[in-house]
């Protein structure tokens, strides 16, 4: 072998950044977990409080706007800061949240301890869990925020049937004790493992070979050369086209994207299908999208992550469509899984796609404030859908109206120019 040419280290071991993939998986499953373990809770916290549904369900709302809203925040104080410490911060305020709401005396308590707990806790580890794993990645960016995003599907599936044990083996106050202690242990300890960049390691990107020449350079230069990524600042972001379709089109997405997680349950009663079938057909969702962040992420790498945004969005345009028309178990078991599968595939892709276009070191901070944009449909979304079925009696008009904004999300992803081009063009016109 030619002298000049041997790489730094002869020695295979794992790459490090699926160590920080791992790790990103470990912390959304706890926070996310516990966070939707929320419906396991909602009987007793009804019950304790006498209160009403809409009153317990405005804690979920609260939570679940700052936790996708915080982001634009939590991103940026990462890109600046460093991601470990946001992340550590967010995990403590999720178990810190826990804790105190194992001891409230009234509703009000579980608004603030949990409502904003929650919605800050999980916003300050979103963001900046996701940035860190582009910085890790490129040519296996989608299979890489697929698996960390399944940590979100499977702590959505694992986490409630683990609460509601512990509220059947005890009380619901002893489980948010518990969920406590799991949330800090799990989530802290995964978290003191993050690096920010795999330069920092002295790696690259996807773990490719360092040539030994490679590291004589400055580090300004082994950032430009070996990574092939010049830094592009929020600020920059947020004055190209690009951003905007990419922004515009989830904010559209998203104006229709949690109706089923609202209201496919009462959509089934309505039809005269028993609770228990209509609980089943809600779960079909989380398994859909399980297996379609891990799945798609790879594919999506494949065929192109941008087009693979595009087929996101159409799909679930299509799943509306049939969801439309769906009038029986089979029928509504066919929209849950694959409507599931879309959802989980645009979680997955959609920071890969920012990553294409904006990757550098303030991806935490451009991620952060795409996904503001699915804290104002998370919000909007079901609310009115609930709030026209109450005058016309009927889903129709809200779930014809998620195909019509799926669709345009699908036309503002298939309006981004490629990202290699784009970025070529840019970074020379701004050289």
């Amino acid at each position: 072998m030619n002298k000049n040419q041997n790489p730094v280290s002869k020695k295979k071991t794992i790459f490090y950044g699926w160590i920080i993939v791992a790790c990103v998986f470990v912390i959304l499953f706890v926070s996310f977990g516990s966070a939707y373990s929320f419906s396991t809770f909602f009987e007793s916290l009804q019950m304790e409080f006498d209160t009403s549904r809409s009153s317990v369900s405005f804690v979920f709302a609260i939570a679940g706007f700052l936790y996708f809203s915080l982001g634009a925040l939590s991103g940026q104080i990462a890109d600046r800061f460093g991601s470990r410490r946001v992340i550590i911060f967010g995990v403590i305020v999720v178990s810190i949240s826990l804790l105190l709401a194992s001891r409230v005396k009234t509703i009000w308590q579980i608004y603030t301890v949990y409502g904003l707990g929650i919605g800050i806790g999980i916003g300050f580890a979103y963001a900046p869990s996701m940035g860190v794993v582009q910085r890790w990645f490129m040519k296996r960016r989608g299979l890489a925020s697929g698996i960390a995003v399944t940590g979100i599907g499977l702590g959505t599936l694992g986490m409630p049937v683990f609460s509601a044990a512990l509220i059947h083996w005890s009380d619901w106050r002893t489980a948010y004790l518990v969920m406590s202690i799991l949330v800090f242990t799990c989530g802290v300890s995964a978290a003191v493992l993050i690096t920010d960049s795999p330069e920092k390691r002295g790696l690259v990107p996807d773990g490719d070979e360092i040539k030994a020449d490679t590291l004589n350079t400055s580090q300004e230069t082994f950032k430009t050369n070996a990574t092939g990524i010049r830094e592009i600042s929020l600020k920059d972001a947020l004055r190209t086209k690009q951003f905007w379709l990419l922004y515009t089109g989830s904010f559209s997405f998203g104006l229709g994207l949690f109706i089923p997680f609202v209201h496919l349950i009462p959509f089934s009663n309505d039809l005269g299908l028993p609770n228990a079938t209509a609980v089943m057909l809600f779960s079909l969702i989380g398994v859909g999208s399980t297996v379609g962040r891990f799945l798609l992420g790879s594919i999506a790498d494949k065929i192109g992550r941008r087009l693979s945004l595009v087929i996101m969005y159409a799909g679930a345009a299509a799943t509306f469509a049939w969801w439309l028309a769906a009038a029986n178990v089979w029928q509504l078991a066919i929209f849950s899984l694959i409507y599931g599968a879309c959802y989980g595939g645009y979680v997955a892709i959609l920071p890969a796609v920012a990553a294409d276009y904006f990757s550098g070191p303030n991806i935490s901070g451009v991620i952060g404030m795409l996904i503001t944009s699915v804290a104002v449909g998370n919000l909007i979304g079901p609310p009115i859908a609930g709030f026209i079925f109450d005058l016309l009696q009927s889903y129709t008009i809200p779930i014809f109206a998620s195909i019509i904004t799926s669709l345009f999300a699908a036309a503002c992803a298939f309006a981004l120019e490629e990202p290699d081009k784009w970025r070529e063009s840019y970074l020379h016109s701004t050289a």
